[in-house]
């Protein structure tokens, strides 16, 4: 059993703009999509993840030549068709229709399919749940912290720490990516919108947190006050806590918060729960 994920990007072009020119599709395999922007598009990414055996011939799952055009001639359609007459809509309710279309026509091997919207904000639904999306997006605070651990001696805590036991601390711009799960259907709106996840991350999150010394400033990793020790997984575990009660009161049940993700730098992340 193997997973193939396989990215396809593409532009949605304006209204009278022709779709493709002539050889277009067969061209340099450009970062910036095909068909090519022109005007003022929309540029897009589906990825589209795949889950089976493998062909004991071929060694092939799928040919990527045919999921990319199973993406073309089935979800670039209806995302076209979107844009051009209702471009309102929640990009969520459209998932149930592109997952299922490009299930059948990949032979039940699709496992999930990620739209995303900007390099930083994408949904996606999975063929076993096709009742729900999960919703992501990025945010970012800065903030410094010492990592320090009052039952460990001073000698102790800078071997383990390093120069993070720094006595004045350094600091992080810190990026967020929460998960949630919003339930979806047919003619129905999603309790919990791009909006109302951003408000309430900046409420429980950002607010909380940015420009502040985490050990200073926070009761939740207070040095003084018994609080945990800010390490990027302690951050996400925090995060999680502050923010999932406030998605369940907001989407009145109907959303749930499920990960959130912490980078402390482009390379050191954490995901809790994990």
């Amino acid at each position: 059993m193997v997973t193939l994920r396989r990215t396809v990007r593409f532009c949605v072009n304006p209204p009278g703009e022709v779709r493709a020119a002539a050889g277009e599709e067969s061209g340099a395999p450009g970062f910036s999509g095909r068909p090519s922007m022109r005007g003022l598009g929309r540029f897009y990414e589906v990825e589209v993840q795949c889950r089976g055996d493998t062909d004991a011939s071929t060694g092939y799952l799928l040919n990527i030549a045919d999921v990319d055009r199973a993406v073309r001639t089935i979800v670039i359609p209806i995302v076209e068709r979107e844009c051009r007459e209702r471009p309102a809509t929640d990009p969520g309710v459209l998932m149930s229709e592109m997952t299922g279309a490009l299930d059948r026509a990949l032979r039940g091997r699709l496992r999930a399919l990620r739209w995303r919207l900007t390099p930083y904000y994408s949904v996606e639904m999975a063929t076993a749940d096709t009742t729900r999306v999960v919703l992501r997006e990025q945010f970012d605070f800065a903030a410094s912290h010492r990592l320090h651990v009052a039952g460990l001696s001073d000698e102790e805590n800078r071997r383990l720490f390093g120069k993070c036991n720094n006595p004045l601390g350094h600091g992080h711009n810190y990026r967020v990516e929460p998960a949630v799960a919003v339930k979806v259907g047919p003619g129905r709106k999603p309790a919990l919108s791009l909006q109302d996840l951003e408000r309430l991350v900046g409420a429980t999150i950002v607010d909380r947190f940015d420009h502040r010394n985490l050990n200073e400033d926070t009761p939740e990793f207070s040095t003084s006050g018994g609080g945990l020790n800010p390490s990027v997984e302690n951050i996400a575990k925090v995060c999680y806590e502050l923010l999932a009660p406030a998605v369940r009161k907001e989407s009145g049940g109907e959303a749930e918060l499920l990960s959130v993700t912490v980078w402390e730098t482009d390379r050191t992340s954490s995901t809790y729960p994990g």
